[in-house]
């Protein structure tokens, strides 16, 4: 410890705000340049699904603002204690992409390790600075002066590396895990489209039948959990909207553990929000409590990726329905369950397919509950190693070129 420094970020980095883009010049080319805003950063990585584009003859005065693999790209407004910080680090298939405005880009200086310094801006320390020092109540906001301040302790640069080294090790598993999710889905889709769209186009085979989504399936919807408020240690998260959307139970409300037994959400649950942002997800953050305005879905007589998928395949309709609502929340009732048409294959068939899906499905929750675990872990050692409470063992330091 007696070689950490004490520093700040605006010693040891460069920052630079994005470029202020405007609407007009946007392009629907999907060869344009995408464009890296607030919206685009959710949990620690990019999202591309809602992607504006900036024309690629049109970058001739922009090429400072071009990111590069490794940048560290943190959200300098949207609300920060609900969702966490909006901060991201670009990944080569990120590439290429600019930095528009009210986004900020840091790069580590001489003595400071890029990867060391991703670490910093995910820490509980840096989440508490910015924190403090925001400014705006219906849209909170930092600057980059704000960003600057920061303080922390600074070890030498081989231990910075040991350290990002080993923080990284679990983010790629946790990555690894997140490609291989989105492989298997895929695969799942493939076959189901295979099985139940193409091949009933010209009727159902014989020995199949008709049903409805809510016969094959039970959809159970949740409590008005306030009613139950929290007791002792044994409290469950409260799972909402929210929660489902993230995947986690991060800020959650609390209430009792004394609910009855089918409310209550384990890891693997098949959950459906009905009202306001419509979803269907495997839920794999945890024990948790089932809230109003989410079903959770299951079947005695049906597989889990059977009931899954068919509600998924009807998800576009009940969004259209919700969507076409004169509320400010739209929502489906339960005879839309009793109108979305399920094919149901004869009991050998269907005992065929289990076979091929029923693993997809199991290794798709597995490796959930997995990078949860990984990031639990990652979370843990975080503040533990950028304090140097927590010293890596003798060996890794040695390989990374530091004195035990």
């Amino acid at each position: 410890m007696s070689r950490w420094r004490e520093a700040t970020l605006g010693e040891t980095t460069e920052l630079l705000t994005g470029f202020p883009f405007r609407s007009p010049n946007y392009t629907d080319d999907e060869d344009g340049i995408a464009l890296v805003r607030g919206d685009n950063v959710v949990q620690g990585r990019f999202r591309w699904d809602d992607v504006k584009r900036w024309r690629r003859n049109d970058t001739a005065e922009l090429s400072d603002y071009f990111l590069q693999a490794g940048d560290v790209i943190l959200a300098m407004d949207r609300p920060w204690i609900e969702a966490g910080l909006k901060y991201a680090c670009v990944a080569d298939e990120d590439l290429p992409c600019l930095l528009v405005q009210r986004v900020t880009r840091l790069r580590a200086r001489s003595g400071l390790d890029q990867g060391f310094l991703r670490y910093l801006i995910g820490s509980k320390e840096f989440t508490q600075h910015v924190l403090g020092v925001q400014t705006g109540t219906a849209v909170p906001h930092i600057s980059g002066p704000q960003i600057k301040q920061f303080g922390f302790r600074c070890p030498p640069l081989p231990e910075q590396r040991a350290i990002a080294s080993v923080l990284g090790a679990l983010d790629d598993k946790i990555e690894l895990n997140r490609r291989m999710n989105e492989t298997l889905e895929a695969l799942a889709q493939s076959l189901f489209k295979a099985w139940f769209v193409d091949a009933i186009r010209d009727g159902l085979p014989k020995g199949w039948r008709e049903d409805s989504l809510d016969k094959i399936a039970r959809f159970l919807n949740g409590l008005a959990l306030q009613k139950f408020p929290p007791e002792g240690k044994d409290a469950l998260p409260v799972i909402k909207i929210a929660q489902l959307r993230a995947g986690n139970t991060d800020g959650a409300d609390r209430a009792s553990s004394r609910i009855p037994p089918e409310y209550v959400i384990e890891d693997g649950d098949v959950l459906f929000s009905w009202s306001g942002s419509l979803e269907v997800e495997l839920w794999c953050g945890g024990r948790g409590a089932l809230n109003q305005h989410l079903f959770k879905v299951t079947s005695q007589q049906f597989p889990k990726w059977f009931y899954f998928l068919w509600t998924r395949h009807h998800l576009p309709d009940f969004q259209g329905i919700a969507a076409g609502k004169a509320t400010t929340m739209g929502h489906i009732q339960r005879r839309h369950l009793t109108g979305a048409e399920v094919c149901v294959p004869s009991a050998a068939q269907l005992d065929k397919m289990d076979t091929q899906m029923s693993p997809l499905i199991e290794k798709l929750i597995a490796n959930n509950i997995e990078s949860r675990t990984l990031a639990a872990l990652r979370d843990a050692l975080l503040p533990k190693l950028l304090s140097g409470e927590l010293r890596l063992p003798p060996q890794m330091l040695r390989q990374a070129g530091v004195a035990a």
